[in-house]
Parts: C-alpha cells; sequence; structure tokens
C-alpha cells in the first residue's frame, strides 16, 4: 500500500471563539429600522447578550478550522457496525429545506397542514409496504424511545388480554439498548444465548418461554450480522405461550423490501429512520425510530395518529387502547421529509439492490481480510461482518491498537468490542453506498495494519500518530469527567 488518504498536514490550533475577536469589530450591517424605538415594559431592564466582537472573516475561519478537525461520513468511510453509517444524498436535504416545510409551526391548524400531514401519511405507507406490517407510528424521536414504544404496547396488549406478564427474553446478540427498553417498562429481561452458528436456536428459545413471558426482542439480522434463520420457528413458540415477537429493525439496511416481518411471524417492529432510510445519524440526534405492528397491535399505536377522510387529512385520538402520547408533538418531522425523500429517489427495485448490495460489500470484506483477522463465525454474513484480535493477541496488539492506527490511514475506525459475544471484537459496516475502490483502500489498511501488529507493534501501540490528538485515555475520561472547561 504506498499511498493513504490519512496525512500529516497543516493543522491548526483554534482557540475558543471568546478569544479571537476584538472590541468593535463588526461582521454585519443591521437594516434600517422599520418601526419606532420603543421602550420595554416597567420593571425589565434590555441587557446586551455576552457575545465576542467578531468580523465575518473571524467567524469564518473559526468555523472552516474547527470543522477540519472533524471526521464525518461526507469525509470518508465511516464503517461503525450496527449503526449503517451511510453517505446521504444531498437531494433529502433540499427537499427537508423548502420553506413550505421548514417554515411550518408545530402549532398550525391541520387545514394549514395539509402538506405535511400527507407527507406523514404516506411514509406510513410506505413503510408498511417495505416491511410487509399493517399499521405504522411515526411518533418515536429515535430507536431506543422506538423500543419503548414497543415494550409499552406489549404490557398494554397483554393488560388487555387479562394477562399481565413480567418476563421478556433478550438474546446475547440483541441490539444494545433492549433490556434497558424492557426494564423501563418493569419487565425483568431473561437472557439466551445464541448457538453454535451465531444465531438462536428454536431450543434455547423454549427452555424460558412460559405463561408469564410477555414475549421476545430479537434483532434480525443480529448484532453478529447473521440472519436469524430459525425466525419463523422461534415465533412460533412464543405465540403458542401467549407471547409476542418484538423485531429490532436497526439493521434493516440488509434486508428493506426482501424480508417479509410479518411472515417471519413478528408482531411488532421498529425501524431506524437515521440508519437505513439515510437521514442524519449522531451528534444527538434527531433521529427517527418508526414502530410497525400486524393488526392485532395497531389499537395500541400512540396517538395523535393521521387520518384521510375525504381527500382531508387530520390528527385523531380517539382510540382508548393507544398507550397514549410518547412526546408533546408529533415527531422529527425534517427527518421524515428526508426518508420520503430518499425511498422516492430509489423506489422498490432500488431499495431492494441497495440491500444486496450493503450485503455483497460486507461479505467482500469478510472473504478478503479473513486470513490477516480472526473470524468467529465463518458463515455468509449480511449487512456487517466481525472479526476478533484473537491473531494479533500473540503480539499482544489489541482491537483498539488496530483501531487507533486505521485513523493514521484516513478511515474511522469500525465498532470495537460490540458485540459483547466475541471476545475483541472487531465489527465492521460498509453499507451499500462505498466503492469497491474505497472499500478496496480500507481492505489494503487492514491488511497493513496486520502486518505491523507483527513488525511493528509499537507502532500501533503509540497510534494515531497523525491525528490532531494522540491517544486519550478514554477508561479516565469515563471514570473522572472533566465538566468545568
Amino acid at each position: 500500500m504506498t499511498k493513504v488518504a490519512g496525512t500529516t498536514g497543516l493543522i491548526f490550533c483554534e482557540p475558543l471563539i471568546w478569544e479571537v475577536g476584538k472590541k468593535g469589530r463588526i461582521g454585519y450591517s443591521m437594516p434600517d429600522k422599520d418601526v419606532p424605538r420603543s421602550p420595554l415594559k416597567k420593571g425589565l431592564t434590555r441587557d446586551d447578550p455576552e457575545l465576542p466582537d467578531l468580523s465575518e472573516v473571524d467567524v469564518i475561519r473559526h468555523f472552516t478550522r474547527l470543522s477540519q478537525w472533524n471526521f464525518g461520513v461526507d469525509s470518508g468511510m465511516y464503517p461503525l457496525g450496527s449503526c449503517t453509517m451511510k453517505y446521504n444524498p444531498k437531494t433529502n436535504e433540499r427537499q427537508a429545506s423548502l420553506p413550505g416545510f421548514s417554515g411550518a409551526h408545530p402549532l398550525l391548524p391541520e387545514e394549514n397542514a395539509q402538506g405535511i400531514l400527507e407527507l406523514i401519511f404516506l411514509l406510513e405507507k410506505f413503510l408498511k409496504n417495505i416491511t410487509g406490517m399493517d399499521a405504522v407510528t411515526l411518533q418515536p424521536a429515535a430507536g431506543a424511545q422506538g423500543e419503548l414504544c414497543g415494550m409499552l404496547i406489549f404490557r398494554a396488549f397483554h393488560k388487555k388480554q387479562n394477562s399481565p406478564r413480567s418476563k421478556i427474553i433478550i438474546p446475547d446478540t440483541a441490539h444494545g439498548t433492549n433490556p434497558s427498553s424492557a426494564a423501563l417498562c418493569g419487565y425483568t429481561t431473561v437472557p439466551v444465548k445464541t448457538g453454535d452458528l451465531g444465531i438462536l436456536t428454536p431450543e434455547a428459545v423454549a427452555a424460558v418461554m412460559d405463561k408469564d413471558t410477555a414475549g421476545i426482542m430479537i434483532t434480525n439480522p443480529n448484532t453478529l450480522g447473521l440472519f436469524e434463520e430459525n425466525i419463523q420457528e422461534i415465533s412460533q413458540i412464543v405465540h403458542d405461550k401467549g407471547g409476542l415477537v418484538y423485531g429490532d429493525g436497526a439493521n434493516m439496511n440488509a434486508v428493506m423490501g426482501i424480508v417479509d416481518m410479518k411472515a417471519c411471524g413478528i408482531d411488532l417492529l421498529h425501524l431506524n429512520l437515521h440508519k437505513t432510510f439515510s437521514t442524519p445519524h449522531g451528534g444527538g440526534g434527531p433521529g427517527a425510530g418508526p414502530v410497525s405492528v400486524q393488526k392485532h397491535l395497531e389499537p395500541f399505536l400512540p396517538v395523535p395518529r393521521v387520518i384521510q377522510a375525504g381527500g382531508i387529512y387530520s390528527l385523531g385520538d380517539d382510540f382508548p387502547d393507544s398507550i397514549g402520547k410518547l412526546h408533546t408533538f408529533f415527531g422529527n418531522v425534517g427527518i421524515m421529509i428526508r426518508a420520503v425523500s430518499y425511498i422516492l429517489s430509489l423506489g422498490r427495485e432500488n431499495l431492494q439492490k441497495a440491500s444486496r448490495l450493503a450485503v455483497l460489500n460486507a461479505n467482500y470484506i469478510k472473504e478478503r481480510l479473513k486470513q490477516k483477522f480472526h473470524l468467529p463465525y465463518d458463515r455468509r454474513c449480511m449487512h456487517e461482518c466481525v472479526f476478533s484480535d484473537k491473531f494479533q493477541q500473540v503480539n499482544k496488539i489489541s482491537t483498539l491498537d488496530m483501531a487507533k492506527r486505521l485513523i493514521d490511514f484516513g478511515f474511522h475506525p469500525p465498532t470495537t468490542y460490540f458485540p459483547l459475544v466475541v471476545k475483541g471484537a472487531i465489527m465492521v459496516e460498509p453499507t451499500e453506498t462505498e466503492s469497491k475502490g474505497e472499500i478496496d483502500r480500507f481492505i489494503m489498511a487492514m491488511e497493513k495494519i496486520a502486518e505491523e501488529a507483527v513488525s511493528s507493534p509499537d507502532l500501533l501501540r503509540d497510534a494515531p500518530g497523525k491525528s490532531k490528538v494522540k491517544r486519550l485515555d478514554e477508561v479516565g475520561a469515563a471514570r473522572k469527567p472533566c465538566l468545568s472547561g
């Protein structure tokens, strides 16, 4: 590998913006006032905000320099496993910024919000078709809130059946937030180990499923990047005892438009618009975690719900079995607009093609790197593949060392040490938006790191060497965070 994206260029040391300006600098011209000056009401005072005086040059250079410290999916490959950090087409941003959408106030009367209500209704229809389910709510503002919504629906369903239950089965390859979401709703979690092939066995589920168990939360494809091939049999075992099957659809990017979730036996499925449907991801949000359900769970969906009658759209809350509101307004509508734009841009065939390419890319990486890195489950994967640092441990090189070294090659590291079922896990998800050329460069960087683990282990232990800051004390930062600035 002769050339890499990472290099040692000029890195600016940028101070706080308060230290940049000088008194009297100005970077704007206020328009002439077109209303008379009016004093404030008695008892109120006008205090100038404590902002620095800055020229336009100060502002532009400050934020441009800060942006050069960041690495995002617009900068390069971002192969975080389980997160689907794919490139977001900018046309989606354009649609979301249209004045009719971006200028709409959440308290607009329904007659003045017909376009947005129609868009929400349309997206619900799209997601029903993509998942094969019967009804959808777009209210959950994140994947974790979608999980919470699902667990609240489970509880409401069993209460309606006069059969309250106290336990939820959660496999060790489930998405990381599943246990917390179940616990928040008062459930005791029952862990289940995966089988030798990296997927659940019906026998393991049957051994713990009883009439006090509300159901199972199953991530499919699971966090090992493997499809749960026994899903129909497992669903039947749960249903036979009166339980429900929750599908964590965080990894839907591998199967969108291909797998019929209802046919799998899934009663309720949450999605992540900010993963699968190409909307912004990271930085604390905003996100969207829609929940789709089969017909028997539709009465429990949160309110308000978008209703269409005679070509008019309205918000209805006359659903007596509903779990109620999840938050003040309907959801992160800007994310929904981006998702609709993405779905309409691709259409049915290209949505399916996107999933097929994501699976192809992951399997290509798996096959190219499995001689250099230990592969715990050497079988066809879905959207991601999971390696470990077992081969490198001989030279006392860890997953963390290799992840930090990858930064020097110009790539964001993959997910590390997750899923927990693989010791020293290296979890790679290339997504469908990366070209073969970029994936080949990533593979060559990983191969070079595997060679360095033998020939130059100290280089890896000191990595990264080209970034603005060197390796941080992550344990110290977690245990003794400095929050005072």
